[in-house]
């Protein structure tokens, strides 16, 4: 089977092209398989780009650990990219997500624009916040981003009374001058510290937003593997017209057999 990988500032994936409709079922085993770092091609999730019956693909996401995936935004602009790469596409695309119909835009530099779902919702819960933007999201803001334990303290609250049954992604933020903010995550289903994460840079810049009560604009996202934007609209108390944008780059392909 050919795959190809990408990457979306250092949130990598495992790539495959099934618009025929005949590529196999992957096993949980066989994607956990795929993601592992020491004995597979290593990733933190595997993406599949499947022929949509109305728009121009479909994206079926498994997590690392080889669950079923929500959605997920660095994901999503990888697979931009490879839809491209591939000739489906060229500049503009709609596509389909587990969480409806995304639409994106990719340039020559390989920036990938991806719509993101409304939010209707931001809970505070004491000092910390929680937002869905496709997937779960706990923020914890902090003063010392570095000095962080992320995945033993993301792992208490994913694994707490309240989200242990269906998890939660947990991210620390730290915010920055300029509409700006610093963050790391610990994502479920990779159970361990990602380099990047694209919902949990919207849901971090929106609670930013909240914060700080912008109506509308850009908040820069600093990730251990690169650089993210997000722009949004809030309109009576809800956030629409929300993008998620930053380079989404093709790192190798190559041949497995199972």
């Amino acid at each position: 089977m050919k795959f190809y990988k990408y990457t979306g500032a250092g949130n990598d994936f495992i790539l495959f092209n099934d618009m025929t409709g005949e590529m196999p079922v992957l096993s949980s085993k066989q994607v956990q398989f795929l993601c592992d770092r020491h004995f597979g091609v290593g990733a933190d999730g595997v993406i599949i780009l499947k022929k949509s019956k109305a728009l121009d693909f479909d994206m079926e996401y498994f997590n690392a650990d080889g669950s079923g995936g929500t959605m997920c935004g660095n994901g999503g602009r990888c697979l931009v990219a490879f839809a491209q790469k591939l000739g489906i596409i060229e500049k503009h695309t709609k596509f389909l997500a587990s969480d409806g119909v995304h639409e994106a835009f990719i340039n020559q530099r390989n920036i990938v624009k991806l719509k993101m779902i409304d939010v209707d919702e931001v809970k505070s819960i004491g000092k910390d916040f929680y937002c869905y933007t496709g997937s779960p999201h706990y923020i914890i803001f902090v003063d010392d981003i570095e000095a962080v334990d992320v995945c033993n303290e993301g792992r208490k609250i994913r694994y707490s009374e309240t989200y242990k049954e269906e998890g939660t992604n947990v991210n620390f933020v730290k915010i920055e001058e300029n509409h700006s903010i610093s963050i790391r995550t610990y994502e479920r289903g990779v159970e361990n510290e990602t380099l990047a994460c694209g919902t949990g840079s919207v849901a971090s810049a929106l609670i930013c937003a909240e914060i700080n009560e912008f109506c509308s604009g850009e908040v820069m996202v600093h990730t251990k593997g690169g650089l993210l934007k997000v722009s949004f609209l809030k309109k009576d108390d809800k956030y629409i017209d929300i993008w998620l944008t930053g380079s989404a780059d093709f790192i190798f392909e190559g041949n497995i057999d199972f």
